[in-house]
C-alpha cells in the first residue's frame, strides 16, 4: 500500500485550521480518516455514515436570506453563530426535509442549527447557547468561509 503523505499532511492541517477532532476522505474504495490521536487507511471499508447528502439543491421550502449584506453586519453580534470551518452550509437534513430552524424557533445548547459540508463530510453545527433564532443569514447550498455569521441566536 503506497502512504499519501502530502494528503495526511493537508488533512491533519485542516483539522488543525477547523478544530474538528476527525476528517475522512473516501475516494471510491480507498479511504483516509484522520483523527486528533491516530491515521487509518482502508481498502473497501464503509464511510462514516453522513447525516444529509452531499449535493443539495436549493430547495423552496428553506428559508431564504432576504438581505445578503446581514452577514457583515451580524458577524460582530453577541448571539452570532460563525461557521468553524470553510465548507457549503445545509439548512435542512436533506433534499425536501424541513429545515432544522427557523427564524423565530427556540433552541436549546446542542441543537443542531444546520449542516457545513466540508470535504464529502457533513458537519452538524450545534447551538452553544440557548434562545430564540432571530437571523438566518446563509441560504442552502451557499459556501461559508471559516469565521462567517451562520445565524444569529438571542
Amino acid at each position: 500500500m503506497k502512504i499519501d503523505a502530502d494528503a495526511i499532511r493537508q488533512l491533519a492541517d485542516l483539522l488543525n485550521e477547523t478544530n474538528l477532532n476527525e476528517i475522512e476522505v473516501v475516494d471510491g474504495e480507498k479511504s483516509i480518516r484522520v483523527n486528533k490521536g491516530n491515521v487509518v487507511y482502508g481498502h473497501g471499508a464503509q464511510a462514516a455514515p453522513m447525516v444529509g447528502a452531499a449535493l443539495m439543491p436549493s430547495d423552496p421550502t428553506v428559508p431564504q436570506v432576504a438581505n445578503k449584506s446581514a452577514p457583515a453586519a451580524a458577524a460582530g453580534h453577541a448571539g452570532a453563530i460563525t461557521s468553524p470551518m470553510v465548507g457549503t452550509a445545509y439548512l435542512a437534513p436533506e433534499p425536501g426535509a424541513a429545515p432544522f430552524v427557523r427564524k423565530g424557533s427556540t433552541v436549546n445548547v446542542g441543537d443542531t442549527l444546520l449542516i457545513i459540508e466540508a470535504m464529502k463530510v457533513m458537519n452538524q453545527i450545534k447551538a452553544d447557547k440557548a434562545g430564540t433564532v432571530t437571523q438566518i443569514l446563509v441560504e442552502t447550498g451557499q459556501p461559508v468561509e471559516f469565521g462567517d455569521a451562520l445565524l444569529v441566536i438571542e
